[in-house]
């Protein structure tokens, strides 16, 4: 198991290594500037966009419910554990990447969904779509579709599965005193109900969990924030500073070189808000909508909730606390700091929401997983072989949810790490050789408002 847990590391540097980070934040600066700065120009009108219904178009469901089922996927562990491990690893600076991968990632988040609308198609249950839906349709790279759809098979598994369920587990036991098996078997029987009975089912859980589950977080960050506001200052110039410049180690602290801030704070941005994944966009493809620009412009703010709004949250709680000064490990550093303000109760908060936020995020990437499944299983075998195979796949996924709770949280994440690199990969390969798609769809829908 020892040497297994070494070549996953291993092989996580590599992939997360300059080439990707490059390619990562490049595709969102290229499309950024080609689509002139879309994410900033047309905010207010995406927002307005989220609660609109398009009756009687093809979908599955709502602009709104495909949000939440997207959001339910994003706002998970990375938003708790994810931040604390980059603060951990790479130091405040790794926030300021965080946001510089939040605010080119929307217009990312954007063209995926525009792609994942326009190549989508009707399938026998219901809607598919997707980057292995426009790596094959749109940039005629049938193998590339292949290997998108196993990556994120595989990855389901980690960024969707064990990473939330080992970290509620390991909150539960030192909070609650729960045993691991215990979190895990309730996790478990929780993810079956909700799963079989598909996005439909999905999505109506998502669609009145996730809004409250966000909202509550936030305010109980703000109270935080409104009763330390004196440290708010002295915690963005932490954040601003160390981007550029390494931070020395000091008290528990272990010290991190600017190298660090860029790949933790990009990386666990990525992993939080999945901006070039390829994820998001398979939830948008089920919207109904008139036009595909529109459900785009409503996935664009998925990555501004999850990384600008829920991610700073957590950060600025870390940093004007003192728990990150003293050594305090990545799994419970964002209980610690909201308990320095808030006492036990900040404990118990932070055991809730993570709870909350992995569970959403598990019913929103079982979906994922299961039109990967589903691509993979009729190519290869058609309609009857791939109803078997998601049968299969939710029995098999929701069986791996016990397994999440008793694995060591080092391999998860690298293994998870690695898992969404492989996905990333073909994703931005097929968005940059169809951003002209992209750009002319863009230009259609907002030559036709004006």
């Amino acid at each position: 198991m020892q040497s297994i847990e070494s070549l996953i590391s291993t092989l996580s540097g590599w992939v997360w290594g300059p080439p990707m980070l490059i390619l990562l934040v490049g595709t969102g600066v290229y499309l950024t500037f080609l689509l002139r700065g879309l994410q900033f120009r047309a905010l207010g009108h995406a927002f307005r966009l989220i609660l609109t219904k398009d009756h009687g178009h093809e979908g599955d469901i709502s602009h709104f419910a495909a949000l939440m089922t997207a959001l339910a996927a994003t706002v998970g562990i990375g938003n708790i554990v994810g931040v604390a491990t980059a603060i951990t690893l790479g130091g405040p600076g790794a926030v300021f990447w965080m946001w510089m991968t939040g605010l080119v990632g929307m217009a990312t988040k954007y063209a995926e969904a525009v792609l994942a609308q326009k190549y989508r198609e009707r399938g026998d249950f219901g809607m598919r779509g997707g980057p292995m839906y426009y790596l094959a349709k749109g940039a005629n790279l049938p193998t590339l579709a292949w290997l998108f759809a196993l990556f994120t098979a595989l990855a389901t598994f980690g960024i969707g599965n064990m990473t939330q369920v080992n970290s509620v587990a390991g909150i539960f036991s030192s909070v609650f005193e729960v045993p691991t098996w215990i979190t895990g078997m309730v996790l478990t029987l929780l993810t079956g109900v909700v799963i079989l009975g598909g996005i439909r089912s999905i999505a109506r859980f998502t669609s009145l969990m996730v809004p409250f589950m966000i909202l509550g977080y936030v305010l109980a960050a703000l109270v935080v924030l409104a009763l330390n506001a004196s440290e708010i200052p002295a915690a963005l110039s932490l954040i601003f500073y160390h981007s550029i410049n390494p931070i020395a180690a000091g008290g528990g602290f272990a010290g991190a070189a600017v190298a660090a801030a860029i790949r933790y704070g990009v990386a666990r941005g990525v992993f939080s808000n999945e901006s070039g994944l390829g994820s998001a966009p398979i939830a948008a493809a089920a919207a109904r909508t008139s036009d595909p620009v529109k459900q785009a412009l409503v996935s664009m703010t998925q990555t501004f909730i999850d990384t600008l709004v829920v991610c700073t949250m957590t950060a600025l709680v870390i940093l004007t606390a003192t728990p990150w000064t003293q050594g305090v490990g990545a799994a419970s550093l964002t209980s610690q700091s909201f308990a320095e303000t808030l006492g036990g109760g900040g404990e118990i908060l932070v055991a809730v929401a993570t709870a909350l936020f992995a569970y959403s995020t598990i019913l929103g990437w079982s979906y994922y997983g299961e039109k990967a499944i589903e691509y993979l299983a009729n190519s290869l075998g058609g309609p009857r072989a791939t109803r078997h195979a998601i049968h299969g796949y939710r029995l098999v996924f929701t069986a791996v949810v016990m397994v999440g709770a008793l694995m060591q949280l080092e391999f998860v994440w690298n293994f998870s790490d690695l898992a969404n690199g492989l996905m990333a990969i073909p994703n931005l390969i097929a968005l940059l050789l169809l951003s002209k798609v992209i750009k002319q769809e863009t230009d259609r829908y907002f030559g036709s408002i004006k």
